[in-house]
């Protein structure tokens, strides 16, 4: 059911599909969606956009607009179908049945680019619980083409009766299984949290929309060599590591977490609750913020969501507009550091730029002013200030 994996031979290409229900953050141009297709290995055929009042309960689109995604899709060749909304299970097998294409929405979509770019074991546990969860919900898609018998006098049904039930229960299963396993993991981090606490560590958490370059912001801050490229969710694995800061005479800690979207699936916020946890326990966040991008307002608006999502939407933040570099000369600040409200409050803003490294000293210094002396031997610095703490799952 995940779509299907690109082949050296050929690449599949899909259609892209929006629907405006008067919402202020619709993407018109699917910019964003065709850059989720992209990152998973899809080439884009077309793009459709369309307006409506409400959902189709059968179609999603209704019938009309059906057709025409049908005959886009013979006069294109495309293989598949993606909609930058989430669908029911009924409108996505109904959608297939009219189309005779392969059907998927935003959400499976980002699902599958998390099952490419899992790294540890922890994030591969993370995205199969919310793979699981998906596919859970979807069963009468996944096994329509069974037979279903009425039964006749001692019968409990068909076949295809039977096995839906079955396939529930292994899910069910997996689904538990995978839930123990992560919960195995939150513990560890709350020990590993705990520890850093008895080392009167101050703990810092970069946040932000995918691709605002917070890896390369984190590797300008400690010299690493996390993977950092130009694309969406490249990094989905926590990384942390000790960053000096001179001006505070102590080391604090600084991690690197995976990226928020608009419309995060809630069953990927929930799978990856153990990682996220880093942010909501976390002394001071950085938001980065991509400030090339003209619709950062609204990216910012999406993190500030999902940070109170997850019990973080308190914790001190500093806004980080990267990619300075990037920025129209038109358009470029008058001035480094500012203050700009967020969610009703002034919090401190600094621009910078993690590739060219313009305004990494004067964040360094700010770092430093949100720092508090340190009470002991914690203010002593670190071997070279680059000792790696990565996460260790067992």
């Amino acid at each position: 059911m995940n779509p299907p994996t690109p082949s050296s031979n050929a690449t599949p290409s899909v259609i892209l599909v929006g629907v405006d229900f008067g919402v202020p953050h619709f993407d018109s141009g699917l910019e964003e969606l065709g850059l989720l297709a992209q990152t998973a290995g899809y080439r884009v055929a077309e793009r459709m956009t369309c307006k409506r009042r409400a959902p189709d309960p059968a179609l999603f689109v209704g019938s009309g607009k059906a057709d025409e995604i049908k005959m886009l899709a013979q006069s294109t060749g495309a293989t598949e179908v993606l909609f930058d909304q989430a669908l029911s299970p009924a409108q996505q097998r109904n959608l297939e049945r009219h189309l005779g294409l392969p059907v998927n929405d935003r959400t499976l979509l980002i699902l599958e680019i998390f099952a490419q770019r899992a790294r540890s074991h922890e994030g591969k546990l993370q995205v199969e619980l919310a793979r699981l969860q998906y596919l859970s919900t979807r069963l009468v898609r996944r096994w329509s083409h069974l037979e279903r018998q009425s039964g006749g006098i001692g019968m409990r049904g068909g076949p295809g009766e039977t096995q839906i039930e079955l396939d529930r229960r292994m899910i069910a299963e997996a689904i538990k299984r995978t839930k123990e396993r992560l919960e195995k993991v939150k513990k560890q981090r709350a020990t590993q949290r705990r520890q850093r606490e008895r080392r009167d560590t101050f703990s810092i958490s970069l946040v932000g929309y995918t691709n605002a370059g917070k890896s390369s912001l984190f590797n300008s801050l400690v010299k690493a060599r996390a993977y950092a490229a130009d694309q969406l969710f490249a990094t989905l694995d926590t990384t942390t590591r000790q960053l000096y800061l001179g001006e505070a005479g102590r080391s604090v800690s600084l991690s690197d977490t995976v990226g928020f979207i608009r419309d995060l699936p809630h069953g990927l916020v929930e799978a990856f609750a153990a990682t996220l946890q880093e942010a909501a326990d976390a002394d001071l966040l950085l938001h980065v913020v991509d400030a090339s991008n003209p619709d950062h307002p609204e990216q910012i608006a999406s993190v500030q969501a999902v940070l109170g999502d997850i019990g973080a939407g308190q914790v001190p933040q500093i806004l980080v507009f990267n990619k300075l570099d990037a920025v129209d000369p038109a358009n470029a600040p008058r001035v480094v550091s500012d203050t700009m409200e967020l969610d009703g409050h002034p919090v401190p803003r600094i621009h910078v730029s993690a590739r060219t490294g313009e305004g990494i000293p004067a964040l360094r210094a700010l770092l430093a002013s949100h720092v508090p002396a340190a009470s002991h031997a914690a203010g002593e610095p670190a071997a070279a200030g680059l000792t790696e703490i990565r996460s260790a799952v067992p």
